[in-house]
């Protein structure tokens, strides 16, 4: 590129280090009254961000100049809150968790150690203690464990005017105001309102009008990895949560919609890998060993099953074959890399899809014939490479047994077919069932299919070798 073309390229604004701004006015002796108001000019993220680049005194200014509930904002962005909690007594920790979501509250406080957590909870208010409470009845894995108690309600028989005020009044406490869910009498759930519909209704309007009555919700007893799909499609700021008696008591937040994808792709990249669970940078030696060395064992010993059809097959195979052996290794990784590659389209469309048993049925039959076709394609390039390898690089073999060099490669594509097309099954079948039985089907993890597939590609490669060359050819 000249110069002439590069001025025509448009330039990048270097951006603002908020960074090195904030650590320059923290560092600052600016008065408590100048120093939060120029840090009211940042986002809490990014004052969250320059926690571990500051002194602890430092820090603890920030305690005393800002209020408890911007503390609480820049404590949820926290990696490792906890980290800073011993900085702080324990009534200042209170009062900093009163303010946090609930969910956010529970994610800090499990991160304390149990005496430490207990002294906490004995100062947190009991409305807010009882958020905490809620939340933490359930399980990790349904969506009431995730969701926040932050919302506006109203009542389904208000005026647009007494909705108003009602709002208003809430939004004190509430930050999450740009849907507001309607409630009957009892507290079920009834509907759905955007704010702006609200704020442009005329005051005589029947609320009943803008109510959204067919809004969707989810139960805060389902299952949230189910509920994902639905979550990402319905592309609303928040989505209520309701109990058995369909009473209104959360939302699902698309902050909180944006963290669970996050968290169950870490999930299943994990379990793809071969892990039990998803691990951390800062996750203890024994519990990384602990999430990793069950399918170690699981792979032990089909590794142990590998070895012995390999063994069985060494009575049937002479030792003038010694070159298969050399070839080996190309069966089992050509064969693992299909099944792994139908694997992770197969994981990838089971959690994207509700797929109905003709669907399945269809969609199992596409990779069987794109394992297929990619088999005959590396099975040919395979034969002819190798049979010109062994047909010129391997005169003794073609002079001992006065056989064509493509006697072995034929041998070698035949198998990568049928052992490439096996694990297109096998990584298709195989997640498809576990789904069916309601095991993830990410539990069917690579290194699992890699060695399922291994075994059988180990079975029809000493198979084929055998018909061909032993029985048919006669090599002895």
């Amino acid at each position: 590129m000249d110069m002439k073309e590069q001025n025509l390229v448009p330039q990048i604004p270097e951006k603002r280090d908020y960074e090195a701004e904030l650590i320059e006015i923290i560092k600052s002796n600016l008065s408590k009254t100048e120093l939060k108001e120029r840090l009211s000019e940042y986002h809490d993220n990014d004052i969250a961000k320059v926690f571990p680049l500051i002194a602890p005194n430092e820090r603890r200014k920030l305690y005393k100049v800002l209020p408890d509930e911007e503390i609480s904002n820049i404590f949820a962005y926290l990696e490792n809150a906890s980290d800073y909690v011993s900085e702080l007594d324990n009534e200042k920790v209170a009062d900093i968790i009163e303010e946090m979501d609930a969910d956010d509250a529970i994610d800090l406080l499990s991160e304390l150690e149990d005496d430490k957590r207990q002294d906490i909870i004995t100062l947190i208010e009991p409305e807010a203690k009882a958020d905490i409470i809620l939340i933490d009845s359930y399980l990790e894995s349904q969506i009431g464990s995730i969701m926040t108690t932050n919302f506006i309600s109203i009542d389904k028989d208000f005026t647009v005017k007494q909705a108003m005020r009602s709002v208003i009044k809430q939004a004190a406490d509430n930050d999450n105001i740009s849907t507001i869910y309607a409630v009957d009498k009892t507290g079920a759930f009834y509907g759905a309102i955007e704010l702006r519909d609200l704020v442009i209704a005329r005051e005589g309007t029947p609320l009943s009008d803008i109510i959204s009555t067919s809004y969707p919700y989810f139960y805060a007893l389902e299952e949230r990895a189910e509920c994902i799909e639905q979550l990402k499609n319905y592309l609303e700021d928040s989505i209520p949560v309701l109990n058995k008696e369909n009473k209104l008591i959360g939302v699902i937040t698309s902050s909180d919609l944006v963290e669970v994808v996050d968290e169950e792709l870490g999930d299943d990249y994990a379990k793809l890998a071969g892990l039990t669970q998803e691990e951390d940078l800062d996750e203890p030696v024994l519990k990384s060993i602990g999430k990793r060395i069950p399918w170690l064992i699981i792979l032990l010993i089909l590794g142990v099953g590998v070895s012995a059809v390999i063994q069985s097959f060494q009575t049937l195979i002479p030792p003038t074959l010694i070159i298969l052996y050399t070839f080996q290794s190309l069966i089992l990784g050509m064969s693992g890399n299909a099944g792994t590659q139908s694997l992770a389209v197969t994981v990838r469309v089971l959690s994207d899809e509700d797929l109905s048993a003709k669907q399945k049925f269809k969609f199992m039959l596409k990779e069987l014939r794109v394992g297929f076709m990619n088999g005959l394609i590396v099975g040919t390039l395979a034969f002819l490479v190798i049979g010109l390898y062994v047909q010129f690089f391997e005169p003794t073999f073609v002079s001992t047994f006065g056989i064509s060099g493509f006697s072995v490669s034929a041998c070698i594509g035949i198998s990568l077919l049928i052992s490439m097309l096996i694990a297109s099954l096998d990584g298709t079948l195989i997640p498809i069932l576990f789904k069916k039985i309601g095991v993830d089907p990410a539990v069917a993890s690579g290194p699992l299919i890699t060695t399922i597939n291994d075994l059988l590609a180990v079975i029809v490669y000493y198979g084929v070798s055998v018909v061909m060359l032993v029985n048919l050819l006669s090599i002895a």
